[in-house]
């Protein structure tokens, strides 16, 4: 299939000042594409397999930038703007503090330069990666009736091991495993005004509806993520798989909040992203280690646990046993060095002859 690429198709560009006029331009305008940092936008646009005949620039609205404290105390809960850049959260003095699982997903997202452009609401709603979707393949995800991943000749290697509903592309961002285990809420501006969502709420799978991957329907827009102080200060982990150490999307990640009893599990979230169209919150695991020790037999049987169910593809087996260790690692802490992509799909191989 021809694609004409770095040449973007015409579109009117609004450029608002305010949430308020943003959101009205929003709901007065019809095939309208919303940008943030425009990290995912132009990717789309320049491959002119979005053609959107208004595109709302949200780069001049002030009050959607920047991160808030709004309570008091020695762990404040913060408000982060829907516009604030990746790297002011990573560098934020409370966060790293308080929220370090935050700080140190963001770090990891792609290059200093991307970090320095994109932001935390672009990063939470940027869309699927698959290389068939987005490069104009009329899929099911694009309106149409087959999933070319999930082929016998598909290319597969970085799709879906759980929830896979005709589409089986995997969720990329970072920042949501961490934004998961520290119980954040989003807050969406709608035509009926103000909603608060949880996290695991703002995001929709395949089997709920194929054509979205949030629950932001036209006329609404992300304005800010709310951190409460419950998690504070708790004992973080964070882990991102990906074949190359700059640029790259993950191959998986996960992230844990952890209160520990001595050395017993009294409290604990944790999720994983890129392993299912939409990010998974383990909460299976979260009950069966609570009220465990924080050893490595708790961690084995949080690992084999995770994985149940999992269904892998032609090219993406590598997945459950990374899948298996990350959580193993982010219950009990690190055991050995992190892994990339090749060392991942090494000792998956080597894992599989093993057991045959």
């Amino acid at each position: 299939m021809a694609v004409i690429r770095d040449v973007m198709p015409a579109f009117d560009l609004l450029q608002p000042n305010s949430a308020a006029e943003a959101q009205k331009l929003l709901q007065q305008n019809d095939d309208v594409w919303v940008m943030a940092g425009g990290l995912d936008s132009f990717d789309w646009l320049k491959d002119r397999i979005k053609k959107p005949k208004v595109l709302v620039d949200l780069s001049g609205v002030e009050e959607l930038k920047g991160i808030r404290a709004t309570s008091d105390g020695p762990r404040p809960s913060l408000e982060i703007g829907a516009m604030t850049t990746l790297t002011e959260i990573a560098n934020h003095p409370a966060i790293q503090k308080d929220y370090g699982v935050l700080a140190q997903a963001v770090s990891l997202v792609a290059s200093p330069q991307i970090r320095n452009q994109g932001t935390l609401g672009g990063n939470v709603s940027q869309d699927v990666r698959c290389w068939y979707y987005r490069g104009g393949w009329p899929c099911y995800r694009a309106g149409g009736n087959i999933c070319y991943a999930d082929t016998p000749v598909g290319r597969n290697r970085e799709h879906a091991i759980f929830g896979a509903n005709r589409c089986v592309a995997v969720h990329p961002s970072d920042s949501v495993p961490a934004l998961i285990v520290l119980d954040a809420k989003f807050v969406v501006q709608t035509a009926k005004g103000e909603q608060v969502v949880d996290v695991e709420d703002y995001f929709v799978g395949p089997e709920a509806d194929i054509t979205r991957i949030n629950m932001l329907r036209p006329g609404d827009l992300l304005t800010a993520i709310r951190i409460p102080a419950t998690w504070g200060g708790a004992k973080f982990y964070f882990e991102k798989v990906r074949d190359r150490n700059v640029w790259d999307f993950p191959l998986m990640n996960v992230a844990s909040a952890i209160k520990l009893n001595g050395n017993t599990v009294d409290q604990i979230r944790i999720a994983v992203n890129a392993a299912s169209p939409r990010p998974m919150r383990l909460k299976a695991v979260e009950d069966a280690v609570r009220g465990k020790p924080a050893n490595t037999e708790t961690s084995e049987m949080a690992g084999k646990l995770a994985v149940e169910g999992a269904v892998p593809l032609q090219f993406n087996g590598y997945k459950i046993p990374l899948m298996r260790n990350l959580v193993k690692r982010a219950v009990v802490g690190v055991t050995q060095p992190p892994m990339n992509g090749a060392m991942a799909a090494n000792a998956a191989a080597e894992e599989a002859t093993c057991r045959s």
